[in-house]
């Protein structure tokens, strides 16, 4: 088994790791409502080391796929696509390292967030032109096109999150305490969001890992 094989199978395997952990993390911290509590927040409770292996086995997925692509991928922007998903994946490392409680943590979540739909769709299209994956053209657009949608719910829910509490006259912010419910009066299913979000990331690197296996 070469390398870069090598380099796929621990992509899957982190990539599904991080996965379970954060399915273990609703059944041990079952006080946080995945409506509209983060998945950050877990690091509040008393299961922080399952959210902390969540991050380092995400930052893990996306590094080795990164790793992997570039061994595989050629052109400028290719490239730079491949920096961009190394960059997301030291932006989940962050994440692990610094919790929400930590003021490094908005600097994970702008590394780690934006930059991962760029890549993916560059990585996207630059496959779907080689002959080896254009059998696999549409799963891997609609992966890659997921993402950048998934960015965009979970933006809108937390607009919808904001406005309503505003509207409940409920301070929210950095300098405010989490708080401990919400207002039957406030629509609040960002949590979802930004659960689906996480999926949707490590379930392309996931589907790219093992598409390059099969070929």
């Amino acid at each position: 088994m070469d390398n870069i094989s090598i380099l796929a199978i621990l992509s899957i395997a982190t990539g599904i790791l991080s996965l379970f952990s954060l399915i273990a993390l609703h059944f041990k911290s079952p006080e946080f409502k995945p409506s509209w509590r983060m998945v950050s927040e877990y690091a509040i409770g008393k299961h922080k080391w399952i959210l902390t292996s969540m991050f380092f086995c995400w930052a893990l997925s996306s590094i080795c796929l990164a790793i992997f692509l570039i061994n595989i991928v050629s052109g400028f922007w290719a490239n730079i696509a491949a920096l961009l998903i190394i960059i997301s994946g030291i932006g989940a490392l962050m994440g692990g390292l610094f919790d929400v409680k930590h003021k490094l943590h908005g600097l994970a979540f702008a590394l780690g967030i934006p930059t991962f739909p760029i890549g993916a769709l560059i990585v996207a299209y630059h496959l779907s032109d080689q002959s080896s994956w254009l059998p696999h053209t549409n799963l891997i657009l609609a992966s890659a096109h997921s993402i950048w949608i998934s960015v965009i719910l979970m933006g809108i829910t937390m607009g919808i999150l904001f406005s309503g509490l505003k509207k409940a006259g409920i301070p929210f912010g950095p300098d405010q305490k989490p708080l401990n419910e919400i207002p039957k009066s406030v629509i609040a299913i960002n949590g979802y969001a930004n659960r689906l979000l996480i999926f949707i990331y490590l379930a392309f690197n996931i589907i790219i890992s093992v598409l390059y296996l099969k070929n």
